[in-house]
């Protein structure tokens, strides 16, 4: 079996500002089987969002033959930071993934996606290390009484000044020791590290269970083509390392993709439909 298309999913991510039901019909329309959610308001604000609301959009989903693959709270910003040094945000910020992975269980999402948090610039690492480790370690456990599984994402530099490329990523996950934890190849933060795709998977192995699949310069949510990233190299190698998770285009920051998202998702899909493996 070969990659392939069918595992790109839709994703909210460039719908913030249109109604959640618009990127469901777009979803279904361009393809898409399964879905990443990204937990914000207006559409899918954790803390706000009820069981019976999270039921109510799961079917939404599956009314359109669709499925939830990962549930991917909005976390990358205060108060949400697994390793602040401030014990109630650290604790605020726990007990938010700890509900994630209830709704994430209600949605009937395989994974709740997680980052590290960072730490005081001006303290010692080991200390912010020790409270993201515990803090993920806490939230697996209780997600996997649910029956989810969690991944977690290294970050850039500026997000984050724990877990900045693969190596520091397997570091996190082996310290932590979940067995349903395992890891996200962001592409940008790969690039931004000056890593590869082997690189990951030599560090990482078939931990490697999620992948976000965007352009950059090198750095940037962009849109395939907006960017410099090498697309088909990129597939070619987990194709070759026999990745057959799911793929996100996880796209940010630019205006027009959130006046217009469906054409910047149909440009995304025609660039890795051309520059996949034969």
């Amino acid at each position: 079996m070969a990659l392939s298309l069918r595992q790109v999913t839709g994703s909210n991510f460039s719908y913030q500002h249109q109604p959640f039901e618009r990127f469901l019909d777009d979803a279904a329309d361009l393809g898409r089987e399964h879905l990443e959610l990204w937990g914000i308001a207006p559409q899918l604000h954790i803390p706000h969002l009820s069981d019976a609301g999270a039921r109510a959009v799961r079917r939404a989903v599956e009314s359109r033959g669709l499925t939830v693959r990962c549930l991917t709270p909005e976390q990358v910003a205060y108060p949400v930071n697994l390793a602040s040094p401030d014990t109630r945000l650290r604790a605020e910020s726990v007990a938010m993934f700890r509900r994630a992975a209830e709704l994430a269980a209600e949605l009937g999402a395989a994974f709740l996606l997680l980052t590290p948090g960072r730490g005081f610039e001006s303290e010692p690492v080991a200390g912010a290390w020790r409270r993201s480790a515990d803090a993920i370690g806490e939230i697996c456990a209780y997600a996997g009484t649910l029956g989810v599984s969690c991944v977690l994402e290294s970050l850039q530099r500026v997000e984050s000044n724990l877990v900045n490329d693969a190596r520091t990523l397997a570091r996190m996950i082996d310290e932590v020791g979940a067995p349903n934890l395992g890891a996200v190849l962001d592409t940008v933060a790969m690039a931004a590290a000056g890593e590869s795709v082997d690189d990951y998977f030599d560090a990482l192995g078939d931990r490697v269970r999620h992948v976000h699949l965007i352009d950059g310069s090198p750095t940037g949510h962009l849109a395939w083509g907006d960017g410099e990233l090498p697309l088909g190299e990129y597939l070619a190698a987990l194709d070759r390392r026999g990745y057959r998770g799911a793929m996100t285009f996880e796209l940010f920051g630019a205006g027009d993709y959130a006046f217009a998202p469906r054409p910047v998702v149909e440009r995304c899909l025609a660039a890795v439909r051309a520059a996949l493996p034969a």
